[in-house]
Order: structure tokens, then C-alpha cells, then sequence
């Protein structure tokens, strides 16, 4: 019988310029050495996943929460899963706004780094869930005001 994990999060994190933009990292280590994926993390021993995200979004970009224009938590769980492990993982994901200038600065996990317009994001990320993750953040954009994005928004 398969194992479920609930320990992985991930962070999209857009900015708003000519168009929205989606940061996207690249990753150094296996197994996703040369990809490019969003922040993504791991929970730490009695850590919130919110608590974690901020965490794993400083880690991996420089980035602080009191830079941010917003953070809102994504309604939809992400299932996937590890064959190689016999594990289903269940991953919440949030959506981070930072300033049209901000810039990562990436540790070691990661060799570069880039922005992607949303338009063509499901061109740039790799995974059905993260197709799914972009889908549901762009319908909270669009309508900002949106009793939905008003309550998935962080404190």
C-alpha cells in the first residue's frame, strides 16, 4: 500500500509587469537537476505549510516576507505520485506577489533563474499539477476582488 506524504509545498511566485510574470528556478540537484520548477520545499517538524513556504521562499530566493505585494494560499492540493517510492504526495501550493523589480537571489540549489510570462507558462513548467496550480492562480488575478482570492489571501 502506497505511503502518503503531506511534507512538499510550492510557491509561485509572479510579478506584475508588461504582462504577469512567473519566476521560475532551475535546479542543480537530481532528481530534477536542469529543470525549472517553482520554490518548492520541504516541511520541517511541526511546521505549517504557510510557515514553510515563507521559509523555503527566503531560502531559495533572498526573498522576505515584508518585500512582498501579497501571498495568497492556492485552494487546490496537488496529489501526485513516486513510483520509485510507492508514495502519494499531497502538496499545497500558495501564489507570492513580489515588485516589478525584485530579483532572486538563489542559493545553491539553484543555477539560474527566469521569468516567464503566465500567457505561455504551461509552455516553461514541466508537470500537469503546476498547468494546474497556474490555471487557478490566473482565475484568482483576474478577478482580484473575487470573494475566493479575498479569503485564500495570507496574513
Amino acid at each position: 500500500m502506497p505511503k502518503i506524504r503531506t511534507d512538499v509545498v510550492d510557491a509561485y511566485v509572479f510579478r506584475r509587469a508588461a504582462a504577469i510574470e512567473l519566476l521560475q528556478l532551475r535546479r542543480v540537484d537530481p532528481p530534477l537537476s536542469g529543470t525549472w520548477q517553482p520554490v518548492m520545499g520541504h516541511t520541517e517538524a511541526g511546521e505549517t505549510a504557510a510557515c514553510c513556504v515563507w521559509r523555503e521562499v527566503r531560502e531559495e530566493t533572498g526573498l522576505q516576507r515584508d518585500e512582498t505585494l501579497g501571498a495568497w494560499a492556492l485552494e487546490q492540493v496537488h496529489p501526485f505520485f513516486l513510483a520509485d517510492r510507492d508514495e502519494i504526495v499531497l502538496s499545497p501550493r500558495f501564489a507570492i506577489e513580489v515588485g516589478r523589480a525584485w530579483e532572486p537571489i538563489l542559493n545553491e540549489e539553484h543555477d539560474d533563474h527566469r521569468w516567464v510570462p503566465i500567457a505561455q507558462a504551461t509552455e516553461h513548467f514541466l508537470w500537469p499539477g503546476q498547468h494546474a496550480a497556474i490555471a487557478e492562480l490566473r482565475s484568482l488575478l483576474d478577478v482580484p476582488e473575487r470573494c475566493a482570492a479575498l479569503r485564500l489571501r495570507l496574513p
